[in-house]
């Protein structure tokens, strides 16, 4: 009991301090690319009044944000701020940046957890149905569509679901998280999931051909065994193999795959979430850089490092829970 307790001990210290590193490099760099951007907040900013601003009122808003004091200065000004708890203020929303991401993680994480089950359900299926089928037409057809699928951009796929599904058929909304012209509190859930369809299929379809793919070698590589070789001597159907054999051994890969395309899915839902109109994590940061709203690019930044590195530490964790042999060694 005392050496789980010390090795978890252990792991938490060392995943603790290679996270506080990973942030600490995020932000300087993140700092080190805003400062350099030819973007003016300020003049953003102003635009994004839509008022006509003296030079002395211009000169306030500078000082207030500290545009003219040196980029080192205004770093752990800001780090100072941060470890305090305080974001700061959207410039763009003119609302606390930890309110908005609050309100857009809970709509991203919703679209990527819809996304990233169905990838990894149907990759894992139509995975297992191209190794059963392995050299014969299901196996060909189903492969060439992973091919073809996996070199479409994320942002064409929606483009077309959009132009066919919501324009053409209009089974589904154009975007957006709820119907338009109704307030955020009083739309169902079964009004949210509906606006949610439609881009989490887009999304879950930038990671299902590489986890069908990778499946499907994985299978392949089990039925070439020798104790799949024993098991059809003594009379067993390929689906019985399948279910004996070759699910047990193509799981944990599958799994380990998975968990690791979540990273990759968190940069998709940037380009689904623009595509669709969804106000998630993604639309709010690319609507910061394009209007140079620092705090908010910063914020959201840092907290998304912050979500995949505490998500890829999970998996690894549940690596050792579902197989002991690939528990990590201490150091």
């Amino acid at each position: 009991m005392k050496g789980t307790i010390g090795r978890l001990t252990r792991i938490f210290i060392t995943y603790s301090v290679r996270i506080i590193t990973l942030l600490l490099a995020v932000s300087v760099i993140t700092f080190v690319l805003v400062s350099a951007s030819p973007i003016d907040p300020v003049r953003q900013y102003i635009m994004g009044l839509g008022t006509a601003v003296s030079p002395e009122q211009r000169a306030e808003i500078e000082d207030y944000w500290g545009v003219n004091e040196p980029p080192v200065e205004r770093y752990f000004g800001w780090m100072s701020e941060l470890l305090k708890g305080n974001l700061g203020e959207s410039a763009l929303y003119r609302r606390p940046v930890a309110d908005i991401i609050r309100e857009r993680f809970l709509n991203s994480l919703a679209l990527m957890l819809c996304a990233w089950v169905l990838s990894g359900g149907i990759g894992f299926t139509v995975g297992c149905v191209m190794g059963m089928y392995r050299g014969r037409l299901p196996d060909k057809i189903l492969k060439k569509i992973c091919y073809v699928i996996s070199s479409i951009p994320t942002f064409w796929l929606g483009l077309v679901f959009l132009l066919v599904f919501a324009v053409w058929l209009k089974w589904f909304p154009i975007g957006f998280s709820g119907p338009i012209g109704v307030l955020r509190d009083e739309v169902t859930i079964w009004g949210k999931l509906y606006h949610l369809i439609l881009p989490a299929f887009t999304l879950s379809l930038m990671s299902f051909a590489n986890s069908a793919l990778h499946t499907r070698q994985k299978l392949v590589d089990v039925l070439n065994s020798e104790y799949v070789l024993f098991a059809r001597a003594r009379g067993e159907g390929k689906w019985m193999i399948l279910r004996r054999h070759g699910l047990r051994n193509i799981l944990l890969p599958a799994l380990t795959l998975q968990f690791a395309s979540f990273a990759e899915l968190f940069g998709g839902s940037v380009m689904a979430e623009n595509v669709f109109s969804y106000p998630g994590l993604g639309s709010a940061v690319s609507a910061a850089g394009l209007n140079a709203d620092v705090p908010l690019l910063l914020g959201v930044t840092l907290f998304s490092a912050l979500f995949v590195a505490v998500g890829n530490m999970t998996a690894n964790l549940l690596y050792g829970i579902i197989d002991p042999q690939i528990r990590e060694e201490d150091g």
